[in-house]
């Protein structure tokens, strides 16, 4: 008797662990996500580019996607008028900057979600997290913060405004990623978030590399590595572009 028990035990415990296998496959698969491309290839003609994602879910809800470039720290200066000239006075140093930011949804995001939530997933340039090196009042902060998200706008590394995500039907969704002709080099985390009920039930990364190739990947590599001489390259070749662009004017 005590073996026939033992053996229903042993039974039930696997049903209970391949039936808790199943049920986290099932967690693990309410959304799934991919790429058109994982790698960006910058070359010398390299004028920008889109890439797609598009993803499933498994049932109706609200889908939130956040990419975010590789991070670094970020100078913010501001600018004075001392005796009649604009000069630089003041100077805050942002750590963990991400160097590109974009967010996109399929409805604003005020009408699915809640603020604590918005912040502890960093979706949003209001909840996006920068930390000065230096101790600022909170003014203080606000006017720097401003400034570091206003000069990425204007570079076209964080955007403007949400991009927007499209759903077929209740499951089916997709949205269109720009990386700008400046975009910077490195390995990039596109984080799509499934929402229900105001909270994240479910979340996808996907890693995206942006790298130079080529030509320009070997200049690149050479003025990293040996800057000294590319300057010296540089200087010469700019010699001799000019003296080639004179001697050209002087035959006409």
């Amino acid at each position: 008797m005590r073996r026939v028990w033992t053996a229903r035990a042993v039974g039930a415990l696997a049903g209970l662990v391949v039936g808790g296998t199943l049920a986290a496959t099932v967690w693990a698969q309410q959304l799934v996500a991919d790429l058109s491309s994982h790698l960006i290839a910058i070359n010398t003609g390299f004028t920008g580019t889109e890439v797609v994602l598009f993803g499933t879910t498994d049932g109706a809800g609200d889908v939130a996607i956040v990419v975010t470039g590789p991070r670094g720290s970020v100078t913010v200066r501001r600018k004075e008028r001392i005796a009649g000239i604009w000069l630089n006075a003041t100077s805050v140093r942002f750590e963990q900057v991400p160097s590109y930011y974009m967010v996109a949804t399929n409805r604003p995001l005020d009408q699915f979600v809640s603020r604590p939530v918005l912040e502890r997933h960093q979706i949003g340039l209001p909840q996006l997290q920068l930390g000065p090196r230096e101790q600022l009042s909170p003014e203080e902060l606000a006017v720097f913060r401003l400034a570091l998200i206003r000069n990425k706008q204007r570079a076209g590394l964080y955007g403007i405004t949400l991009g927007q995500v499209s759903f077929l039907g209740e499951r089916l969704f997709r949205t269109n990623i720009y990386f700008p002709a400046n975009v910077p080099t490195g390995l990039y985390n596109v984080e799509a978030l499934l929402i229900r009920e105001g909270e994240v039930v479910s979340a996808q990364t996907t890693p995206l590399v942006v790298s130079k190739v080529g030509f320009s990947a070997e200049i690149f590599e050479f003025a990293r590595n040996q800057p000294l001489a590319y300057g010296v390259a540089a200087v010469i070749g700019a010699i001799a572009a000019g003296w080639l662009a004179g001697a050209a004017f002087r035959r006409v």
